[in-house]
């Protein structure tokens, strides 16, 4: 995607989702993937600083809804939180996949 494709509004991805940065801020080491209430939720493993509001990119890309430790809700997720990402969209990851997260 070009400089003017990106000021035009034109997108890349399915879904009408698309990624602005171009450097991950974090990483998430998938340990288990579920549906939940017709939600994709992702568990895994932190590195980096993870909001809800980010992009969460695997095979798709998905926007951070909810995070939860411990079963609680959290506002953010620091390096080595071993949390739960409840999606809004699908990136249809697998055990052992490591995703990238962009911020808005």
């Amino acid at each position: 995607m070009g400089l003017l494709d990106f000021l035009r509004g034109k997108k890349t991805k399915t879904d009408g989702e698309f990624i602005a940065s171009r450097k991950p801020v974090a990483t998430l080491g998938v340990e288990g993937v579920m549906n939940v209430l017709g939600k994709e939720t992702v568990i895994g493993t932190v590195e980096g600083v993870i909001y809800p509001g980010y992009k969460v990119k695997g095979r798709g890309i998905a926007i951070i809804r909810e995070i939860q430790k411990g079963r609680k809700r959290v506002d953010f997720a620091v390096d080595g939180d071993r949390v739960a990402l409840i999606l809004e969209g699908k990136i249809n990851a697998k055990k052992g996949e490591r995703v990238e997260v962009y911020q808005s």
